[in-house]
């Protein structure tokens, strides 16, 4: 529990605008989930749901707005805020010489983690192929050596960018039952997904509403205006 009484596992935005290179992509961005939920971002090609997601993790700063975990801002502690998280971007960090296995050893190794790499292996459906070096994996075996580490070394917030790509169903599924999984334990997952995934009571963030050209925001204040009727070129344009 923090200082202000808000339990220790949450994870909470308000007003969070993204500039990148001097182009608004974003803005008025709010949500809050605690121990057990999901949120679910959806939205077209250059809503910013990538974008978002390298806020969350830390390593895109916001031009406005803030994030919170326990009550405290994230970006006055981002070594400890990595250290709760795991962040599965778009690109899988495969070393083509390196083995499955030894992927996901060193992983578990850089948190301190003890769990053995069989079952983290064995819980995405790689188990056979442990001994394989990376340049013979196929897409989908790369993601699933990738979406390994969740399993490998526990961390209390998840968040997964496009986490499906490349999965057949079975993968989709074995990931599904994972995200429950942590959620049951008390776990915190973020979604940023095209294509269907079940994750129960999911809470539904449509970046399409936030997207710039739909809303204009002061970078200063967070406070969000119809794009359309305040003259802010830069937000119309983009």
């Amino acid at each position: 529990m923090a200082t202000d009484g808000t339990p220790a596992n949450t994870f909470e935005a308000q007003h969070l605008v993204c500039v990148r290179g001097e182009r608004p992509v974003f803005g008025g961005v709010d949500f809050r989930v605690v121990s057990g939920q999901a949120l679910l971002l959806k939205g077209p090609n250059g809503s910013g749901k990538s974008s978002l997601m390298r806020i969350l993790a830390g390593l895109l700063s916001p031009a406005g707005g803030a994030l919170t975990w326990a009550g405290e801002p994230v970006f006055d502690a981002l070594g400890e805020h990595r250290q709760r998280l795991h962040y599965v971007g778009h690109l899988d960090g495969i070393k083509p010489a390196a083995t499955v296995a030894e992927h996901v050893a060193f992983w578990a190794h850089l948190r301190g983690a003890d769990q053995p790499e069989s079952d983290a292996l064995a819980k995405v459906g790689l188990e056979g192929l442990a001994d394989v070096p990376g340049r013979f994996l196929s897409a989908g075996q790369r993601r699933r050596v990738s979406l390994a580490r969740l399993v490998a070394t526990p961390a209390p917030l998840w968040l997964l960018d496009e986490p499906t790509v490349t999965l057949d169903i079975e993968a989709t599924a074995r990931l599904e039952a994972l995200i429950a999984a942590h959620r049951a334990a008390g776990g915190i997952v973020v979604v940023a997904t095209h294509t269907d995934i079940k994750m129960e009571d999911a809470t539904l963030l449509d970046m399409a509403g936030h997207r710039a050209g739909v809303v204009a925001v002061d970078e200063m204040t967070g406070s969000v205006r119809d794009a359309k009727t305040s003259g802010d070129e830069a937000w119309d344009q983009w």
